[in-house]
């Protein structure tokens, strides 16, 4: 049984060359002709200064962006921080560039630089990494965003105390088709973290 009640403070999108942030728009690109420059263009206006992102999936891009824009304005973030994902394509778009590393190298040796993002959950480790992260983290492949599951497992990591904080959402990515929703959850904001509200959320 929920013994306490947890909030939405904070939540970003990253949808059709527009970035959001609790329900405002922060940046536009509608210029941008593939996730590449929109992403580019995005690190660039958060004035990052971070040589890592060069080297990442482009889906790894985005859950990273995404998080930088939620961690805007505010203090410190904690290492108790957990990190709960999902997406329907996993991570089926650096699969593709992996297996064209393979197609197209007559040795027959595929690049590591593509092979180590060809796991969705290293995004996590890169937002970990970068924010020194330490606590639980999980991501899971579904065919729509499951603002139900979400809700019930960010609670169990909140109510049993293995985070104090928790980021959950949806970070999609196939073939320059992209759809990135992040939610921070705590014990403090004005919107209570119910189904009804996170799914409002993201539909917004």
């Amino acid at each position: 049984m929920k013994t306490e009640n947890f909030y939405i403070s904070d939540f970003c999108t990253l949808r059709n060359g527009k970035v959001s942030k609790n329900g405002e728009q922060v940046y536009s690109n509608l210029e941008s002709e593939n996730i590449k420059d929109f992403a580019k263009g995005i690190y660039k206006f958060l004035e990052l200064k971070y040589p890592k992102f060069h080297k990442m999936d482009e889906l790894c891009k985005l859950g990273f962006l995404a998080t930088e824009i939620l961690f805007q304005d505010m203090e410190k973030i904690d290492e108790n921080t957990a990190l709960v994902l999902s997406n329907k394509a996993s991570s089926l778009d650096t699969d593709r560039k992996h297996q064209d590393s393979i197609n197209n190298r007559e040795d027959f040796y595929p690049s590591p630089a593509v092979f180590v993002y060809t796991l969705p959950n290293i995004i996590m480790g890169e937002i970990s990494i970068k924010n020194k992260l330490k606590s639980e983290n999980a991501f899971f492949v579904s065919k729509r965003f499951d603002a139900e599951f979400m809700t019930k497992y960010s609670e169990i990591l909140l109510e049993t105390e293995k985070a104090t904080n928790v980021i959950c959402g949806w970070v999609d990515l196939d073939n320059d088709k992209y759809d990135v929703f992040l939610a921070f959850l705590s014990k403090k904001g004005e919107k209570e973290l119910t189904k009804k509200e996170l799914n409002n959320l993201y539909n917004q």
